[in-house]
């Protein structure tokens, strides 16, 4: 049975509805950066999304290719995420879309290293006859963070980050947002089949004592 990292690692991407503090390791992604509005129709998010999912199925297919990763095993592709900021803004506003930074990743199995992620980009722009020239590999190391699993729409997640930042209040922590700690989403529902009211998301922010 191929490893599935949401259900070995169910506390990293299956939290509660209730806040709750995690440590987060240092891990391995593919990475698109862009700006603007992630729902411009055609725009450079939905390019992104794509263009990760050509690189991660490169590599989970290359079993069956000549390219032999050392220690790989069979792995569910992880989910799509994303690291989102707003320049001047602390956290997130909602109304300015416009003003996104972001970074849409998935994750890596550890086994992928440097030489495996450019062996994928040559191969996937090979097979496609496509530029994967803006896909970066990544290492990130989040550390301590407050996450939380937020069920609705995206537009309806300061509701949700509003019982975060409460908890922190309440247990001596803050936000400790930077331009390498970013607030992180996790998407774990196919928005084109499941009604917003069912989406799940999980919302995850850099923490530091107060």
């Amino acid at each position: 049975m191929a490893f599935d990292y949401k259900k070995e690692y169910r506390e990293f991407y299956l939290p509660s509805k209730k806040p709750q503090l995690v440590e987060i390791p240092k891990m391995k992604y593919i990475a698109v950066r862009g700006k603007g509005n992630p729902n411009e129709e055609g725009g450079a998010y939905k390019e992104s999304i794509g263009l990760l999912y050509g690189i991660a199925f490169t590599i989970k297919m290359s079993k069956k290719s000549s390219h032999e990763i050392q220690g790989y095993f069979d792995y569910v592709v992880p989910p799509l995420e994303g690291f989102w900021q707003q320049e001047g803004i602390e956290g997130i506003d909602y109304e300015r879309k416009e003003k996104f930074q972001w970074i849409s990743v998935i994750r890596l199995p550890d086994f992928v290293k440097k030489q495996d992620f450019d062996w994928a980009v040559q191969e996937a722009e090979r097979k496609k006859k496509q530029d994967f020239s803006k896909v970066e590999f990544v290492t990130v190391e989040e550390g301590l963070c407050v996450q939380c699993m937020h069920m609705g729409a995206f537009d309806e997640e300061p509701r949700t980050i509003a019982l975060m930042d409460a908890f922190l209040r309440e247990n001596g922590y803050e936000n400790d947002f930077s331009n390498g700690r970013m607030h992180h989403e996790i998407y774990l529902s196919d928005a084109r089949r499941v009604p917003q009211e069912k989406w799940r998301t999980v919302i995850r922010h850099p923490v530091r004592k107060r």
